[in-house]
């Protein structure tokens, strides 16, 4: 078992930046790496769903580093009482919070009866959410979109957030866009219909006594500044993952602090990726999520094909990082020169 032991009180949480859950890529690899980029940001697991909580493997579900702090945990499921032991189960590993996927509009999630379906049940949401609250201290939150299908995006998006802020729950995370479960797919979801953000900032204005956390198209560091105002922070979501230094950029407009270096970044995930290794980790699952950071940068070709194909037959994990990315700061010098 791999457990948070930070003594930092977890219920004081700064979401002025948060990097978001994606399924199959926020795995524990992925928000180390993450970690090391933004130091700051609030950090989420891929979404668990409640079933696999009571009936899985808690270490290989939850296990995390202390380095990941704050971690947010993501939960999917539509049933109050599945979702309450889930998050009794959950408890050991400290999350920092624990948030209820109501924004996913997969298939997959919406033939379980949880994702972004749910809101056009804001009881059932509040019902889950109380259930959940029963079960630990720490905050509860939700994630959704601003409505879905024909729902109407104004009454019907104030409606699901009232009904669910009176269950207890204060911090919202609003992708703002639409999401149409009938005749589009995941990927199209993204794109279509176009985001929002104004819609958005009303709920915002509306909800003064609500965290209204902004989410969807955020993907240039000077969003950060202009997007903000209004809202209590922002989630970044693609972004963060195919071109992860925009997400260093929006910490240092954020939080004020120092940009990392890319290989100051690497030297660390080498650091990891040799500990990890050591336990039967493949150095490919590492390296994966880490084929953007030079992205835009000389050398950034090879740097992600060197961690894409070739980290498979990597006999050393630390050096073998170590000497892609001198290659690529060597390559940037060149060309500054």
């Amino acid at each position: 078992m791999n457990k948070n032991t930070d003594s930092i009180d977890r219920r004081i949480i700064d979401r002025r930046l948060c990097a978001a859950p994606m399924m199959d890529w926020t795995d524990r690899h992925c928000r180390y790496f993450l970690r090391q980029v933004a130091p700051d940001a609030v950090l989420f697991t891929e979404m668990v769903t409640a079933e696999a909580l009571i009936h899985g493997d808690l270490d290989r579900l939850l296990g995390h580093s202390a380095a990941e702090a704050p971690l947010v945990l993501q939960l999917g499921g539509s049933q109050p009482e599945k979702l309450a032991r889930a998050v009794a189960r959950a408890a050991p590993w400290e999350f920092a919070e624990i948030n209820l996927n109501v924004g996913c509009p997969s298939d997959r999630v919406q033939s379980g009866k949880f994702g972004a379906c749910l809101m056009a049940e804001p009881e059932l949401v509040a019902s889950c959410c109380q259930a959940m609250m029963a079960e630990t201290d720490l905050p509860v939150t939700v994630k959704c979109r601003i409505g879905i299908d024909d729902m109407d995006p104004e009454s019907g998006l104030d409606r699901f957030v009232d009904i669910v802020a009176a269950a207890g729950v204060s911090v919202f995370y609003l992708h703002a866009r639409k999401a149409w479960l009938k005749g589009l797919s995941p990927k199209e979801n993204r794109s279509i219909p176009p985001l929002d953000y104004d819609r958005a900032r009303r709920l915002a204005a509306r909800c003064g006594d609500l965290s209204i956390i902004l989410n969807g198209g955020l993907e240039k560091a000077d969003q950060a500044s202009v997007e903000m105002p209004g809202f209590d922070g922002i989630m970044i979501g693609r972004a963060a993952y195919r071109t992860p230094y925009v997400l260093a950029e929006m910490a240092q407009q954020i939080f004020g602090t120092a940009l990392p270096q890319r290989y100051q970044v690497a030297q660390a995930m080498a650091e990891y990726a040799n500990s990890m290794t050591k336990t039967g980790v493949p150095l490919h699952s590492i390296t994966r999520h880490m084929l953007g950071l030079y992205a835009g940068q000389s050398g950034a070709k090879y740097w992600r094909r060197q961690l894409g194909e070739m980290a498979r037959n990597a006999d050393d994990a630390g050096n073998f990082i170590i000497d892609t990315a001198s290659f690529c700061e060597n390559l940037a010098a060149k060309h500054a020169a």
